[in-house]
């Protein structure tokens, strides 16, 4: 049976705006934009291999990691969907090197922050990829927008989300007042509500998420917590291990079913591979307001105040129990 009062993302926005005093519309129209630039996206992932779209592209990004050309689709489709929207002025990407100024006739107050294609290395393989994106206002004051308006740590934000590419394409949203789960639906071409005020259980299901090849280089604490959790001493059986590869993948489980997601600094890289601006703090952004936790190992994560617009960042991230345990290894191994 066709549902006549569907909840699509656009009516939901359009509800929310309405309940702020002096609300403009203009975070509205930019959510629209993201919203356009994640059904091209997906689009073109259902498709890749019809359109010959797997593959290298040739290049590396500002990060060292190779370019895939949906890795380049995605950068271009987010970008003029983003410029378009007469809503920002300022562009951070994972793909290129400095900010991204927007025409000055185009300009509005938001500042986007964004990873068009996360997980691009599981692309050929067709494992669940997605894109992740913050956004944030410009700060007060005249003149044109710099990269100074890009360096705000997370709890700036004014929205946060991501889009994954799997079995279904989902966005899953926050504006700060909760966070909801919409389901594309292919007949209509809109994103529905499936899951609203999703909500993560102290502790859920006992899974942890992380990449143990690097398990020699990792520090005291983490190797202490993963002791733990594999052999408890409790009633609690020990936690499975699920890895996918993917961010967006990883912590789209972790918050659905619970657990802890881990992506700690080494020997080898002592601040972790994920970049702290358009990875750890839009995804700590949706596990907090979902009631998880997200720490890089000494604070919040979205109190960290970035220096660069390609810094990593090491992240803890999940249910607030796990988190608060994995902090808990912290502190004994100071002692």
């Amino acid at each position: 049976m066709v549902d006549t009062n569907s909840m699509t993302l656009t009516r939901f926005v359009l509800s929310e705006q309405r309940k702020i005093p002096g609300a403009t519309g203009d975070l509205t129209q930019l959510l629209n934009a993201i919203q356009t630039a994640v059904k091209a996206t997906s689009s073109a992932v259902r498709k890749a291999g019809i359109a010959q779209l797997y593959g290298i592209a040739g290049d590396t990004n500002i990060s060292g990691d190779q370019q895939q050309k949906l890795d380049v689709m995605a950068n271009e489709l987010f970008i003029n969907m983003l410029r378009s929207s007469y809503t920002t002025c300022l562009l951070v990407s994972e793909e290129n090197e400095t900010v991204i100024e927007v025409e000055t006739e185009k300009q509005g107050k938001y500042v986007v922050l964004f990873d068009p294609l996360d997980g691009s290395s599981n692309i050929d393989c067709l494992a669940s990829i997605g894109s992740i994106f913050g956004i944030t206002r410009k700060l007060e004051g005249p003149g044109n927008p710099s990269q100074k308006d890009g360096l705000q740590p997370g709890n700036a934000m004014v929205a946060a989300g991501y889009a994954l590419y799997g079995s279904a394409t989902v966005i899953v949203l926050s504006t700060g007042n909760g966070v909801n789960c919409f389901t594309l639906d292919p007949s209509i071409g809109e994103f529905v509500l499936t899951n609203p005020n999703i909500r993560m259980k102290p502790r859920g299901k006992l899974i942890y998420s992380v990449n143990e090849g690097n398990a020699a280089y990792f520090d005291e604490p983490m190797k202490k917590f993963l002791q733990i959790i594999k052999n408890p001493t409790d009633t609690r059986g020990p936690y499975a291990a699920r890895y996918v590869g993917s961010m967006v993948s990883d912590l789209h489980r972790t918050l659905v079913y619970g657990g802890i997601f881990m992506y700690p600094g080494t020997t080898k890289a002592p601040k972790g591979k994920l970049r702290l601006l358009y990875e750890c703090n839009p995804m700590a952004f949706i596990i907090i307001h979902a009631g998880g936790l997200a720490t890089d190992g000494t604070q919040n994560i979205l109190d960290v105040v970035p220096t660069s617009l390609h810094q990593r960042s090491p992240i803890f991230i999940g249910s607030a129990e796990d988190v608060k345990d994995y902090l808990k290894c912290v502190e004994e191994c100071k002692k």
